[in-house]
C-alpha cells in the first residue's frame, strides 16, 4: 500500500475569481442562480451533483451525493426512497446540509436548512418524466437494505419491466421528493495563498444578513 505524503504539492493556487459582500446579490437565491448559470455554461459532468448530509437520532452524521432536480425561491429539491437511510434520518431530524463543489470554477457552496416532503402530485409529475428504466428501478430498489447479490436486482428488474411493459408505471408509495428550505448560504471562492473568500447569508427575522467569514 502506498503512503500518501506531501499532499501540498497537489494543491493548486486559486486565481480565477474573487467574491465581495459589496458585489454579491442581496438575495442568496439570485446569487446561486448566477453561479449555477456559469456552471451550466462550462458543461460540467453532473453539474447538479451535491452532497447531502444528515444525522441520525444519536447525532451521528452521514453524507452522500444526490442530484438537485429543482431550484427556486422555495428551496432545493431532490428525490429518493423515503425508507432509505437518509429518509429515516430526515424523519427523526428534518435538518440537513447541502454542499456543491465546482472545482473547475474554484467554488463551493454550502446550504443549510429544514427539510420538507413535497406534494404527492409534484413527485408524480417528476416520476412520470423519468426514463422507463429509472422508474422500474425506483420500484425494485429497497434502498439501503441488504440484498443477496446483483442477480437479485436484475431478476426483479426484468420481472417488473415485463409487468409494466405498457410504460404506465405508478409512483411507488415510498418514493418522492424532499425540499430543503434554506436558512443559511455560504459562497466560497478560492483565492491565492488560501486567502479564500467566504460570503455568507443568514436568515434573521425574515431578512437575509450578509457577512464574511475568515478563510
Amino acid at each position: 500500500m502506498n503512503t500518501f505524503k506531501n499532499s501540498h504539492k497537489l494543491n493548486p493556487e486559486y486565481k480565477l475569481n474573487k467574491l465581495s459582500e459589496e458585489t454579491v446579490h442581496k438575495n442568496p437565491f439570485k446569487q446561486f442562480d448566477d453561479w449555477f448559470t456559469q456552471v451550466l455554461k462550462i458543461k460540467l459532468k453532473e453539474p447538479t451533483a451535491m452532497v447531502l448530509a444528515t444525522v441520525d437520532k444519536k447525532a451521528r452524521p452521514s453524507a452522500r451525493v444526490v442530484l438537485m432536480k429543482d431550484f427556486s425561491s422555495e428551496g432545493i429539491t431532490f428525490y429518493t426512497n423515503y425508507n432509505s437511510r437518509k429518509g429515516e434520518e430526515l424523519k427523526k431530524n428534518p435538518s440537513a446540509a447541502l454542499l456543491f463543489y465546482w472545482a473547475a470554477l474554484e467554488r463551493q457552496l454550502r446550504i443549510e436548512g429544514k427539510i420538507k416532503k413535497i406534494s404527492r402530485q409534484e413527485s408524480e409529475k417528476y416520476f412520470n418524466s423519468r426514463q422507463f428504466g429509472s422508474r422500474i428501478a425506483a420500484w425494485i430498489s429497497e434502498q439501503s437494505e441488504t440484498i443477496p447479490n446483483r442477480e437479485y436486482l436484475e431478476k426483479r428488474f426484468t420481472e417488473l419491466g415485463k409487468k409494466y411493459s405498457s410504460g404506465k408505471i405508478p409512483l411507488p408509495p415510498n418514493w418522492g421528493g424532499y425540499r430543503l428550505i434554506p436558512n443559511y448560504f455560504e459562497f466560497w471562492q478560492g483565492r491565492e495563498n488560501r486567502m479564500n473568500d467566504r460570503i455568507c447569508y443568514k436568515k434573521q427575522k425574515g431578512r437575509w444578513k450578509i457577512f464574511r467569514l475568515a478563510p
